[in-house]
């Protein structure tokens, strides 16, 4: 068990000693010392949101109407902040959402992710745009807990060789991403014109995948009209020298001429995603899967019912981290009548704007059975590592422990909506 008192200690003890850590323990510090490392495509993708960012302001912003009443006196010398998640027990509440294109702030991307979550026993969701494949991610990780996320493709065959593959190299379930059936109106990425996916960045899970290059093979013969081009430029062919560097395999000009690493590029562009899917297509997952369902993405409490009327398995109460709709009601806002909604029948997990301790308690209370940690893991990636998102992981353990107790918590059981009060 990874205790709070522990972490904390070793800060201060290190602190005496003239060491201070580089992952700012202030969640708005470490934001900002991340983006100023981040170059400014990598910032835009990983901080943005959608249109006038009023989505992202929000999912914060929902965590004020809700207010903590500590009670005394009831010995909380001893806490413990394990749960148990579709039959795996971890020592926390939450895991690490999604997140793609890693690359853009670390060379170990997903690797480093992997690593640092398998140390401390906590989930990690594969993203479908990852920058290194589910398998070589699965292997560092070992026995931890992983799951992966399902983007619908346009595809069928490949939706399938996702999900195979994912059960294969021993993902817990499916997280199937049902709010970005197209990309939002991401006003700072558009501001710079920036698409990661154009370089050949966070498409690992296509370009490692037999269904994909069978799809490619196809392509190639029949290429079918040239895609409009761009005035040849600087950047234009950085892109290009991107696309064929991160294209799997050995030799650049034996890539490059081959045609692969640009063809894979307008493939991925073409299938990645499925605005066409409705809730009869969830039939298709059910019958190339055993392992359990989660619908992510889900916001009103009718989609919650709708999701138990088709068998599945969990729900992740997630706006996208505000990246997809604009205006959007935040996360913790949709919570309550979610949870009331499912009544118990299955996890429900709190995805977008968790930064603290006091989110995760306040989340719990209100029915989550885990939450989701997002760009504050980047972060730490972001300026160290592993070691970083190790950092940033223990820090966020040690506040939620803290606070847990110091509000007369003993263990997540006891955690429950008399814990809080509506901010009036």
């Amino acid at each position: 068990m990874h205790k709070a008192i522990d972490w904390q200690s070793k800060i201060y003890i290190n602190g005496f000693a003239g060491k201070k850590d580089t992952i700012n323990p202030d969640w708005n510090k470490l934001e900002t010392a991340a983006i100023q490392k981040m170059s400014p495509q990598a910032a835009g993708y990983i901080v943005g949101g959608a249109g006038n960012q009023d989505t992202v302001v929000s999912n914060r912003s929902g965590f004020g109407q809700w207010k903590i009443v500590p009670r005394m006196l009831r010995n909380v010398e001893q806490g413990d902040t394990s749960t148990e998640l579709f039959g795996q027990k971890t020592p926390s509440p939450f895991w690490l959402c999604p997140i793609g294109v890693l690359e853009m702030v670390h060379p170990e991307a997903d690797l480093a992710v992997a690593r640092a979550a398998a140390e401390l026993g906590i989930p990690y969701v594969f993203s479908n745009q990852a920058s290194v494949p589910m398998e070589t991610c699965a292997e560092a990780m070992g026995s931890s807990p992983r799951f992966f996320q399902l983007y619908w493709s346009k595809n069928r065959d490949l939706v399938a060789s996702f999900v195979q593959r994912a059960e294969a190299c021993g993902c817990s379930g499916i997280v199937l991403t049902l709010d970005t059936t197209l990309l939002g109106w991401r006003t700072m990425d558009l501001e710079l014109a920036y698409l990661p996916f154009l370089e050949g960045k966070g498409i690992a899970q296509y370009t490692s995948d037999p269904v994909f290059q069978k799809m490619l093979d196809e392509k190639l013969q029949n290429p079918g009209a040239a895609p409009a081009r761009p005035p040849l430029s600087l950047d234009l062919i950085k892109g290009l020298v991107s696309s064929v560097s991160r294209y799997p395999g050995k030799g650049f000009l034996r890539k490059l001429r081959s045609g692969r690493p640009m063809a894979a590029v307008q493939l991925f562009v073409q299938t990645y995603s499925n605005p066409a899917i409705t809730w009869e297509d969830l039939a298709f997952l059910r019958e190339h899967t055993k392992l359990p369902i989660l619908l992510k993405g889900i916001l009103h409490p009718d989609d919650a019912r709708k999701a138990l009327d088709y068998g599945m398995d969990g729900i992740v109460v997630s706006n996208h981290g505000g990246r997809q709709v604009d205006g959007s009601i935040s996360a913790i806002e949709a919570l309550p009548g979610i949870v009331a909604a499912v009544n118990k029948q299955v996890p429900i997990i709190l995805d977008s704007g968790i930064r603290g301790g006091a989110d995760v308690f306040k989340a719990l209370a209100l029915g989550a059975n885990a939450v989701g940690l997002g760009r504050p893991y980047v972060y730490g990636l972001t300026l160290g590592g592993q070691q970083g998102v190790y950092q940033v992981l223990r820090h966020l353990m040690s506040d939620f422990e803290l606070t847990m107790r110091l509000a007369g918590c003993r263990k997540i059981g006891e955690i429950n909506r008399e814990c809080l009060t509506p901010n009036a």
